[in-house]
This record gives C-alpha cells, structure tokens and sequence, in this order.
C-alpha cells in the first residue's frame, strides 16, 4: 500500500506565518522557502526514516528534516507521513507534542 503525506492544519499555519514573516522583507524569498519546504515534504516518502530522530520526544516515528534553520517535524504511520510541524531550529518544542 502506498503512504499519503498529510499536512496538519497547524502546519499548514506554520507555514503560511513563514511565508508571511519573510515576505515583509522578500516576497522572493518567501516564496523561495516555502517551495523548497513543500518538495522536502514530497521527498520525505521515499525515505521516511532518513530524517533524524527528534531528541526531544524519544519516538521512533517523529522525526524531522531541517531546511534552512526551520525544522520540518513529521510522525510516521503505517499508511501515512503526517507533517506536523515547521518552526524555527532556536524555537523550543513547547506545544508541538500537543499536536499528535
């Protein structure tokens, strides 16, 4: 069976507010960075288990990709990838584990 990608709606939110925080310098950019996000996030299911443990949660089935200095933070399922998270690589976790 093939796995999906899924994008949590606070993902999805994390995204936008990236996107939003860059534009108000570089519109280019934004869009730079949030492109190269999404394709990592299609790249993921192809190697779901390349991506580093997230030390903070002791899961196998979290991990992350960083891209620029944004952690792209997903858990896998049996037939699922679930993004759930993108935030700054200085930003603690605080609220991410609230989100599984």
């Amino acid at each position: 069976m093939a796995i999906s990608i899924k994008w949590s709606p606070e993902a999805v939110e994390d995204l936008e507010s990236i996107a939003t925080y860059i534009a108000r310098d570089s519109q280019f950019y934004a869009n730079a960075v949030t492109t190269k996000i999404i394709r990592q996030a299609d790249k993921i299911i192809e190697q779901p288990l390349a991506g580093r443990k997230v030390s903070e949660l002791n899961d196998e089935s979290i991990r992350e990709y960083f891209i620029y200095s944004y952690r792209m933070i997903y858990k896998i399922t049996e037939t699922s990838l679930i993004i759930v998270a993108i935030i700054h690589g200085k930003r603690m976790l605080e609220n991410i584990p609230n989100r599984f």
